[in-house]
C-alpha cells in the first residue's frame, strides 16, 4: 500500500515547484541498472510513487517488474518496454537509460539518495494534504461531520509518517526470516518463552508467548464472568511493566465502550489496593483504607494507560485515535471493552448484525497489522451456553459470530464454576447441603481460561485465582499449572 496522497489538481496552490532531486533519482535508478541487488536494498525504504519525476517511476516499475520475473533489468532488457510506450522519446529514447547507468552511484550512496527520495517525497505528500484538507473543509457536503474530516486527515497524516508499514504490502523472505531469528534468539537470551508482550500471568505468557505484534486476540465470556476484570488486570500488568522499563512502545489504550473512565479507574484501584470497589463507592472507608487508596494512587498515577470511554465509538474513529495516540506517546496494546458496542464503519452495508460485527472484526485485524501492534477485544457470549449441563464456553457460542473465529488469531473463554455452583445451594442441613459446600470450598477463588483457539500454537485450559471482592485475577499456585486436551 502506497503512502501517497492522491489530490485533485485544482487543489494545488501556485508554487514554483514541489520539492524534488532529479539527480538523486537519475543516480539511485542508475545504480539498480547496473546492480539488480541494490533494488532489494533500497525497496524498503521507497516505491515508484516516490519518485517526482513521472519517467522516473514509470522506469521503476519496470525494473522492479523485471527483477521479480527473475530477469536481469539493464539499459538493454527496458528498451524493449519503451520502444512500443514510447515514453522516452521525448528525453532522448533508450539512450537516456545508459546515461541513467553512467551515472550510477555505489550501494551506499543508493541507500542515503533513497532516503532522499523518501523524504521529499513526504514533504511533498505533507503540502498536498495540506491542501487536501483545506479543499475538503470547503468543500465537502454540509451532511459530512467535521470528525469524519479529522479522521481522514490523521490516517493521511499517519500514514506519511509509518515509513515502511504502510510502504509494501510484499516483504523479501530473508527480511521476515531475520525478524524471526530475531525474536528466537531475544526469547533464548531471556531464558523466557515469553517473545511478545508479557500479560503478567505466567501460564498463560507460557501458553501464547506473551501477546504478539499484529495479533487479534478474542477474550470471551457470559456476564459476571470477569471479562473486564482480566482485561483492566492484563492492561494494569502491562503498563507497569511498560512504565518500570520506560518502553513507550509497550503503552496501553483501553477503549472502554461500557463503563466509565472513572469507573474503570476505581475497578484498578480496588484490585492494586485490594479494598472493595463496593465499599468505595458506598464510602464505607477507615482512616486506613483512605490512606492506603491515596498511597495506591500516587504510585500508579503514572502508568501509560490511557483510556477512552466514548460510548458506541465505530472502528474508524478508535483506528484514528490509536494512530494519533501511536504517533503522539508510543503505543504497545489495545484493550477494546467489548467488541458488540463498537459500531461498524460509517459505510457500512448493515445488511445483518452478522455482517456488521464481520466488518468489525475485520477492521481490528487490519488496525493491528497496520499499528504492527497486538490487539485485545472482549466479546459476548450467546445464551446457548446456559442451556447446558457443563457451562465451560465453546467457539460456537461466540455471539454474532460471523468472523469472530476467522479473523481473530486467538480465542479464549473465561469461565467460572463458582458462579454457576452457587447459584445451586440446595436447603442447609441436606446430605446435598454438604456435597454442595465441598464443591464450592473444591473451587472456591478459582478460574479457568480455556484457549479455544490459537493460531500459532496449542489450545488449553489455563487455571487463575480470582478475588471476587477486588475483581482480582491472578496466578493459581499449583503444581499442576496448565491441563492440555486434544
Amino acid at each position: 500500500m502506497s503512502s501517497t496522497i492522491q489530490l485533485n489538481p485544482s487543489i494545488q496552490k501556485d508554487i514554483k515547484e514541489l520539492p524534488h532531486n532529479a539527480e538523486a533519482e537519475q543516480g539511485l535508478i542508475g545504480a539498480i541498472l547496473l546492480n539488480n541487488d541494490i533494488a532489494d536494498e533500497v525497496n524498503s525504504i521507497i516505491d515508484a510513487n516516490h519518485f517526482y519525476e513521472e519517467i522516473h517511476k514509470r522506469i521503476y516499475e519496470v525494473i522492479n517488474k523485471l527483477i521479480a520475473k527473475g530477469q536481469l533489468a539493464t539499459p538493454v532488457t527496458l528498451k524493449s518496454y519503451f520502444e512500443v510506450e514510447k515514453s522516452l522519446e521525448e528525453i532522448g529514447g533508450s539512450e537516456y537509460l545508459v546515461r541513467l547507468a553512467s551515472a550510477a552511484v555505489s550501494l551506499e550512496y543508493a541507500k542515503n539518495y533513497a532516503q532522499i527520495i523518501y523524504d521529499l517525497a513526504v514533504r511533498r505528500n505533507l503540502y498536498i494534504l495540506g491542501g487536501k484538507i483545506e479543499h475538503d473543509a470547503l468543500e465537502s457536503s454540509i451532511d459530512i461531520n467535521p470528525s469524519e474530516l479529522i479522521e481522514s486527515a490523521e490516517k493521511d497524516l499517519y500514514q506519511i509518517s509509518e515509513k515502511g508499514s504502510q510502504l509494501h504490502a510484499m516483504q523479501n523472505f530473508s527480511n521476515s526470516l531475520d525478524e524471526a531469528m530475531e525474536q528466537v534468539t531475544k526469547a533464548y537470551e531471556n531464558d523466557s518463552s515469553v517473545t511478545g508482550i508479557s500479560t503478567g500471568f505466567i501460564d498463560l505468557d507460557q501458553k501464547l508467548g506473551g501477546l504478539h505484534p499484529s495479533d487479534l486476540l478474542i477474550l470471551a465470556g457470559r456476564p459476571s464472568m470477569g471479562k473486564t476484570s482480566l482485561a483492566t488486570n492484563i492492561a494494569f500488568n502491562i503498563a507497569k511493566k511498560a512504565y518500570d522499563d520506560n518502553d513507550k512502545n509497550s503503552n496501553v489504550a483501553f477503549f472502554s465502550l461500557e463503563m466509565s473512565a472513572e469507573q474503570l479507574a476505581t475497578r484498578v484501584l480496588s484490585e492494586q489496593s485490594k479494598i472493595s470497589s463496593n465499599e468505595m463507592r458506598k464510602g464505607n472507608l477507615s482512616e486506613s483504607d483512605l490512606d492506603t487508596l491515596v498511597s495506591t494512587s500516587q504510585k500508579i498515577i503514572e502508568l501509560p494507560l490511557f483510556i477512552d470511554d466514548t460510548p458506541a465509538i465505530n472502528i474508524a474513529t478508535l483506528a484514528s485515535r490509536a494512530r494519533r495516540l501511536k504517533r503522539k506517546h508510543g503505543l504497545g496494546v489495545i484493550i477494546v471493552d467489548y467488541l458488540q458496542l463498537l459500531r461498524p464503519p460509517k459505510n457500512s452495508r448493515g445488511e445483518s448484525r452478522v455482517l456488521e460485527v464481520s466488518e468489525i472484526t475485520q477492521g481490528l485485524k487490519a488496525l493491528a497489522k497496520e499499528l504492527n501492534i497486538p490487539i485485545l477485544a472482549l466479546s459476548q457470549l450467546s445464551r446457548q451456553v446456559e442451556q447446558r449441563e457443563d457451562k465451560r464456553p465453546q467457539l460456537s457460542d461466540l455471539r454474532e459470530s460471523g468472523s469472530i473465529e476467522q479473523d481473530s488469531d486467538v480465542v479464549m473463554f473465561i469461565f467460572r464454576e463458582e458462579y454457576y455452583v452457587e447459584r445451586t445451594a440446595p436447603a442447609p442441613g441436606t446430605t446435598e447441603y454438604i456435597d454442595w459446600q465441598q464443591k464450592m470450598s473444591e473451587i472456591h477463588g478459582q478460574a479457568e481460561l480455556l484457549i479455544g483457539k490459537q493460531r500459532h500454537g496449542p489450545t488449553g485450559n489455563i487455571r487463575l485465582s480470582f478475588e471476587s471482592k477486588f475483581t482480582r485475577f491472578g496466578n493459581f499456585i499449583s503444581n499442576e499449572y496448565a491441563k492440555d486436551y486434544d
